[in-house]
């Protein structure tokens, strides 16, 4: 059986999605450096040389090393199921304002008649995330993160989601597409831009290091607003300086999420431009659909006068040249080339000719002569039978 897929479909005003790193982004640290790694015994820096060299040795995937190490190193030490990771989330620090920013921003967005959506996309675990104190509140609109398969005695027991820095650009287009569900495999579906509910423009990536790159990249790429942040107690901005000679990033701001922050204002800028953007993007497509629906109509009118003009031409008697004449009576438009073809079939089909006196076929082909220039001899021909008429 099918799998029903719940989908966000385009609104009315314009949305601006904000997606977020979680380490050292959000976080001053490693989610699993403040707590967990010291509670199976491990001092942080060797946690994390075994890891790596775990994942050289074996031509692993890193994430993958680290959620293998975490597993192995809990056994017979501690807990390892989803509340007890979330415990471990919630005493994850978080960089100044974060607290409040999630809500600020959206209520901003309000104001700017944008709909404000937060996103996390993060190789850090979902699990932990969820147990922080802002993700309990429901702030964020989905968070894409690895995460681990539980048993059923809840403990985890294998990778459910791996997310490094390459995959990190799929969920992106789930964005764009408000295709969220990881399985839904409509986010390969093709969609016109009047339908794409996060044009790629709309949206803003903050991030902190190499892994956040291709996202950063390709946001970018796309007209969209991609932010660097450092850990402004340090000032270290090597990074972010890096980031922004490659072209990686636009704009690079201290990881301060307060009110009146230089990152508070940077990113409110970005709502009110898109406001404003959007509003001239929504006019656009207004002027773009009536002129394919123009064209669409012209095409339309453009065929059925080419099979007039043919069944015209092809007529063999006075009951079907006469019904032939009242439709073509009915357009109002007919090209030089197009009233060209029309006299000549005049002179050259005797049904017409016979009945060109009649009236209906008569104020016709009158009308057609009107400011028919250059006249042709075919022109001039029907017009002398007309006078001859009269």
């Amino acid at each position: 059986m099918s799998r029903e897929y719940e989908r966000k479909i385009k609104e009315e005003k314009p949305v601006v999605a904000i997606c977020y790193d979680f380490d050292k982004t959000l976080s001053p640290d490693d989610m699993q450096a403040q707590g967990y790694i010291q509670s199976v015994g491990y001092d942080v820096p060797d946690f994390w040389k075994k890891s790596n060299s775990l994942a050289a040795d074996n031509e692993m995937d890193q994430n993958l090393s680290y959620m293998y190490m975490m597993k192995q190193a809990s056994e017979g030490k501690v807990l390892f199921t989803k509340p007890q990771l979330a415990e471990y989330g919630a005493s994850v620090k978080l960089f100044p304002g974060v607290e409040r920013w999630f809500e600020r921003i959206r209520e901003y967005g309000k104001e700017k008649d944008v709909i404000v959506e937060h996103y996390i996309i993060s190789s850090g675990l979902k699990e932990m995330i969820e147990g922080t104190t802002v993700a309990r509140e429901g702030v964020f609109e989905k968070i894409y993160a690895s995460s681990f398969y539980y048993n059923e005695n809840g403990v985890a027991v294998w990778p459910a989601q791996v997310v490094n820095y390459t995959n990190k650009t799929q969920f992106l287009f789930r964005i764009e597409k408000g295709v969220l569900d990881i399985n839904d495999p409509a986010v390969n579906d093709s969609f016109s831009p009047e339908e794409i509910r996060v044009p790629f423009r709309n949206m803003i990536y903050i991030g902190d290091s190499d892994t956040d790159i291709p996202c950063m990249k390709l946001v970018t790429s796309y007209g969209g607003h991609s932010i660097g942040v450092y850990d402004a107690t340090g000032d270290n901005k090597t990074k972010v300086y890096k980031m922004m000679r490659d072209g990686r990033i636009r704009y690079f701001a201290p990881a301060n999420y307060a009110e009146g922050a230089e990152l508070d204002s940077l990113v409110k800028s970005i709502i009110d431009r898109t406001a404003t953007n959007e509003a001239l993007e929504k006019r656009y497509y207004k002027c773009k659909n009536e002129q394919l629906s123009d064209d669409n109509k012209n095409n339309a009118e453009s065929r059925k006068k080419t099979d007039l003009i043919i069944a015209l031409d092809n007529s063999n008697n006075f009951i079907a040249t006469h019904s032939l004449v009242s439709e073509l009576r009915k357009i109002a438009n007919w090209t030089y080339d197009e009233k060209k073809l029309l006299l000549q079939i005049a002179v050259r089909n005797s049904q017409v000719r016979y009945i060109l006196h009649d009236t209906d076929v008569r104020l016709f082909y009158i009308t057609l002569l009107d400011g028919f220039t250059p006249a042709t001899e075919e022109s001039n021909k029907v017009k002398h039978l007309l006078e001859k008429d009269d």
